[in-house]
């Protein structure tokens, strides 16, 4: 039996996990079992997410020759019957009658994605809903790189750039700074604000050449943030894009971007989790389904039989809340009795496991440019190991280092793991962020990404708070 416990920082303390009391039932549910001991692993971890798509225990079968199984227990649910839960996930199917949402598939193609799309399309109904902006839902309230000092040295830098390529005439007529993820547009204003200042004392009319383009998924979002840099908007273009593709929307910059600004965007982003057990590589696969006592409680609230909650889940997730109101008025007379169903479900929504394995990593596409051998060297040299992929974010920092100029800089602030150990230590996701899916991003695997690519890729604090969970990504070319 391997026995993994994740939590190291919640071990000392006063306030101290208590990990003996979840071992002693755990251990009490298999001495009496039929499970085989020297096939089973036993995970502890606490999910810091209050909102999250974990049970308290499940079992996560490893489809290996022969099968073996994994138990996995959040300390933060625990509970005093927790023996019956270990001996019932151990003696039932994964799922054993609950309401089933998809088959099994990579992470990155479960709903709970499309349930994430529709967060950022439909968000101005699920805010009147909440009765609060989505930013509120974050940590503090508010994000934790909207600060003016280190927005001021990093214009100043740039300008430095800019007077040493004036010097040289090799400066363009139009300067380009864009931002993805602009959330309510504070960070632009912020950005703007101190560029049109010190650009007056600087006295190179920088200002009149900038071009500020903002990127975001979220038309309602991207709304919000004009109407906050409405001073700026000669200088200001808003896009509605895809953050995994950005080359589609953004493709005429190839070259020319000074600055990239990311924030708070790759967190946000389909990923992957692959596992390495006793040498072998696997893929954690998924399939989202609602427990019994929920899918119960929503299907007697509409009058409909429990089996056919699915198929409506599905046609709110095609059509979104407006749209299903219309067509299914018998069982959603209003909008916000869909925007109603729309949130409890996603509340109610779990998340079964398994680990497939993978015949080789090249066998394994991260994303459409890149094989599963970038995995090689975290996955090698870590033991039993289980981490994210970040294929979204691989996918949108490798598609974004193309439009930077040669002088130019990518800077994102997220939650980044640093080391490949950090998973041994910790659960980094899926969590729940109001509708929206939060996930750790493999810093290790970016930055491998971006030197195989020629740039230097740093991964450090956020300057102005060195002890928050975000942390600073910088990539620029490669002296």
């Amino acid at each position: 039996m391997h026995i993994d416990i994740r939590p190291v920082a919640r071990l000392r303390g006063p306030d101290a996990v208590d990990v003996a009391a979840a071992l002693g039932p755990l251990f009490a549910a298999l001495g009496d079992g039929p499970a085989d001991l020297g096939r089973l692993r036993v995970v502890c971890d606490w999910i810091q997410y209050r909102h999250n798509f974990c049970p308290a225990v499940q079992a996560r079968p490893i489809l290996a020759q022969p099968p073996a199984v994994e138990i996995a227990l959040d300390l933060r649910q625990a509970a005093p019957d927790l023996a019956t839960a270990v001996k019932s996930a151990l003696a039932g199917p994964a799922i054993p009658a609950q309401t089933v949402l998809e088959d099994w598939r990579p992470a990155s193609q479960s709903c709970i994605w499309q349930f994430n799309a529709l967060y950022w399309q439909a968000l101005q109904l699920w805010e009147q809903a909440a009765g609060r902006e989505y930013e509120q839902a974050l940590p503090g309230g508010r994000s934790q790189a909207q600060d003016t000092g280190p927005v001021r040295e990093l214009i100043l830098e740039l300008f430095r750039v800019w007077d040493d390529l004036a010097a040289r005439r090799a400066l363009p007529e139009e300067l380009y700074v864009v931002e993805l993820g602009v959330g309510n547009g504070n960070q632009a204003r912020t950005y703007l604000d101190a560029f049109a200042e010190l650009d007056r004392s600087h006295g190179r009319d920088y200002y009149r050449r900038l071009h500020y383009l903002m990127g975001d998924y979220s038309p309602h979002v991207l709304d919000r943030a004009r109407r906050t840099v409405r001073e700026h908007g000669r200088r200001v273009s808003a896009l509605v894009l895809d953050a995994t593709r950005p080359q589609l929307t953004l493709g005429f910059l190839a070259g020319k971007a000074f600055l990239v600004y990311i924030s708070n965007v790759y967190d946000n982003l389909p990923t992957d989790e692959v596992a390495s057990i006793q040498g072998r590589p696997y893929l954690a696969e998924v399939r989202a389904y609602l427990p019994d006592d929920d899918a119960a409680a929503l299907a007697g609230w509409l009058g409909l039989p429990p089996g056919e909650l699915a198929s409506l889940i599905q046609r709110l997730l095609r059509l979104g809340p407006e749209l299903l109101a219309e067509a299914a008025p018998d069982l959603l007379p209003t909008v916000g009795d869909a925007v109603a169903l729309w949130r409890d479900t996603w509340a109610a929504l779990r998340l079964a496991e398994r680990y497939l394995p993978l015949d080789g990593l090249d066998a394994y596409q991260v994303t459409p440019s890149l094989s599963g051998e970038i995995l090689g060297p975290l996955l090698g040299g870590s033991g039993d190991i289980r981490m994210h992929v970040s294929n979204g974010a691989l996918a949108s920092f490798t598609g974004t280092l193309p439009l930077l100029h040669p002088f130019g800089r990518l800077i994102c602030h997220d939650l980044l793991r640093t080391d490949p150990g950090q998973y041994h230590t910790g659960f980094g996701g899926p969590g729940k962020y109001d509708g929206s899916v939060v996930n750790w991003v493999n810093g290790p695997l970016l930055r491998l990404a971006g030197n195989r690519r020629g740039f230097d890729v740093r991964i450090g604090p956020l300057p102005s708070r060195p002890a928050a969970h975000v942390k600073t990504l910088t990539a620029q070319v490669r002296d």
